[in-house]
């Protein structure tokens, strides 16, 4: 059977504006952003926006700015044309926007009416297109600057229609396109509002600093340090949180290239490279950094939605990066965004300056039980110094130790009886180390007992309706951004599953009523932080037991023994006499090896014995 002669033609202009659509216009908040952008490239003060079912119903965009005269609307609606580059020189482009493809495309796939008065002569022009056809035009009353009206959005393409997500999803990535750029300029102000509610307002004239703090969370402002280095011509400001104040995923990192919202992955590996020696693999820094470099140096047209960028140089850019935040983290701060134990603060205690006994004897120690790990460890004996003098060199030649092992006050058990044998000390504040039988075992404290604390949650019932909660005798408020109390709110009956129950408490807080019982003395404004960070990162993605496993999984992390924390003997060995009753104690709720051991053997070869 003979194939049908294919003709090369050219396409029509509707179908050239619906292609590019669907490059430019993926979903209401890629409409939303061509907007805002186009308000902030038109010098607006002042930018507001309206939205309705998440962007699906209505795009309002209304600013301040220059306006435009009745043919330069007609002009806008074409394609390809631009204001923004008044010379062919694309690579020395310093708007936000330049190709000229965002309104004619959007008009294509909607219904568009552009209102516009010039500052020039004062004389307003209103002109709408439904999917591509001119509607009307005619004389409008506004006060100089724009407003363009998006309805129907993909109304009259219902292949593009049914792909789009929810209201509720589609309103999360809105809020967060506003909020990027809200963050690049803090000399312009903003106003959000969805579905007749005021979901986001900031001033113009913010300090940087300020206007990230106000966009992320008020907390942000106690816990990071300001970011300013200069090299050349290549300059990186911005705010970057401290180790200790961090989040369950990377959505809380914010990057700029000349005042242009970036998900570079240049940059972002950079960042996590400049953070890698102060967080663990799961955990996520929360900054906002701002790079400035000449235009010449970085190229900004190698992503339709303009998102990603190219450096020139990117070694020197990434130095600057991982450099700037090292700089910020170690030399311009050295606080904790976690308050110090109370408990520990009331342990200090001022060094003898006589001469003081050699040994002070140590007080019994407690048995060894379950659970043991939430009591207050026990204080091993400690060598008291002959005298001062000697603590001025004790700096200079000794290395601050870090491991230690407590004095034997009973007799050493024997290793035999235990699989994973007794505790002989704890190296670092973070392994255990345990004579066994057979060997030398190493189990990382953390990574056990995290474990332990899941399968104590699932033996408890979470999950099943049955686990028992601990009821808050002050319901604590936890401050989230509205996208996230959203999940958390849909999530809410299944949450209380396992103890943990969750009211809504207006448009960007969550109540906390209970917990589970196994973590009642966890921080709970953190618990509920990496919850909603959870379900955000997931998604739709995996069936909800998946993500259910995956939120229980950030329980028990927030129940177990942190790395860091002085264990005393008898609270290791309760340690590894739970782990050897509990099913899938190798493995930590992450996949990681709680344990390994040295067989005798081993060592032997080690130091040639064998």
């Amino acid at each position: 059977m003979a194939s049908t002669p294919r003709v090369i033609r050219r396409l029509p202009d509707t179908l050239i504006n619906r292609i590019a659509a669907g490059e430019v216009v993926e979903r209401p908040a890629s409409a939303l952003k061509e907007l805002v952008e186009n308000a902030i490239d038109a010098g607006a003060g002042q930018i507001s926006v309206r939205l309705a079912e998440g962007g699906l119903g209505l795009i309002e965009v209304t600013d301040d700015g220059c306006g435009m005269r009745a043919d330069e609307i007609a002009l806008a609606l074409e394609r390809h044309a631009t204001s923004k580059l008044p010379d062919e020189a694309i690579e020395l482009v310093a708007t936000l926007g330049f190709r000229g493809e965002a309104l004619p495309s959007i008009a294509s796939v909607a219904r568009v009416t552009i209102e516009s008065r010039s500052r020039a002569d004062g004389e307003a022009w209103k002109r709408t297109i439904d999917h591509g056809a001119l509607v009307s035009e005619g004389p409008a009353a506004l006060p100089p600057g724009t407003r363009v009206r998006v309805e129907d959005l993909f109304g009259k393409i219902p292949a593009r229609r049914k792909f789009l997500r929810s209201p509720r999803s589609e309103w999360a990535s809105s809020l967060d396109v506003v909020r990027r750029l809200a963050m690049a300029r803090p000399d312009i102000g903003f106003t959000l509002e969805h579905d007749g509610r005021r979901a986001l307002h900031v001033q113009p004239g913010d300090t940087l600093a300020a206007r990230v703090a106000q966009l992320v969370a008020r907390e942000l402002a106690d816990n990071a340090v300001a970011v300013d280095l200069l090299r050349g011509d290549y300059h990186l400001m911005g705010v970057a949180g401290l180790p200790t104040y961090n989040r369950g995923v990377a959505d809380h990192q914010y990057l700029f290239v000349n005042g242009r919202p970036v998900k570079d992955r240049l940059l972002l590996g950079a960042v996590r490279g400049a953070y890698a020696d102060m967080l663990a693999r799961d955990r996520h820094a929360v900054l906002a950094l701002f790079l400035d470099v000449p235009a010449a140096e970085v190229d900004v047209n190698v992503h339709p939605a303009k998102t990603e960028v190219r450096f020139r140089d990117s070694a020197l850019v990434r130095g600057l990066i991982v450099t700037g935040l090292r700089q910020a983290l170690s030399t311009g701060d050295r606080r904790s965004a976690q308050a110090p134990d109370a408990g520990a603060m009331r342990s200090w205690q001022a060094e003898p300056v006589a001469p003081a006994p050699l040994f002070t004897p140590p007080p019994a120690p407690e048995p060894a039980r379950q659970g043991s790990i939430f009591t207050p460890s026990y204080q091993p004996a400690r060598v008291s110094e002959a005298g001062q003098a000697w603590r001025g060199y004790e700096a200079g030649v000794m290395a601050p130790p870090v491991a230690r092992a407590e004095t034997a006050a009973e007799p050493v058990p024997e290793a035999v009886e235990h699989p994973l044998g007794v505790a002989r000390g704890q190296v670092a504040k973070t392994y255990i180390v345990a004579e066994a039988s057979d060997g030398l075992v190493i189990v990382d404290q953390h990574a056990a007992h995290e474990r332990l604390v899941l399968e104590r949650l699932r033996a408890a019932g979470a999950g099943e309706g049955t686990a028992p909660a601990q009821a808050l005798l002050l319901p604590e408020v936890v401050d989230l951004d509205e996208p996230s109390c959203d999940r958390l709110e849909e999530a809410a009956p299944r949450l209380a599953d396992f103890g943990l129950a969750l009211e809504r408490f207006g448009p960007a807080a969550m109540l906390v009523r209970s917990v589970p019982a196994a973590l009642a003395k966890g921080d709970v404004q953190a618990l509920v932080r990496d919850v909603a960070d959870d379900l955000a990162k997931h998604g739709d993605a995996l069936l909800l037991g998946e993500r259910l496993d995956l939120v229980l999984a950030t329980m028990a992390c927030h129940g177990s023994v942190r790395a860091g924390r002085v264990l005393s003997v008898p609270e290791m060995n309760a340690l590894l006499r739970e782990m050897e009753v509990t099913p899938r104690s190798g493995q930590c709720n992450h996949g990681r090896p709680t344990w390994v051991k040295l067989a005798h053997g081993d060592i032997e070869k080690l130091f040639g014995r064998k």
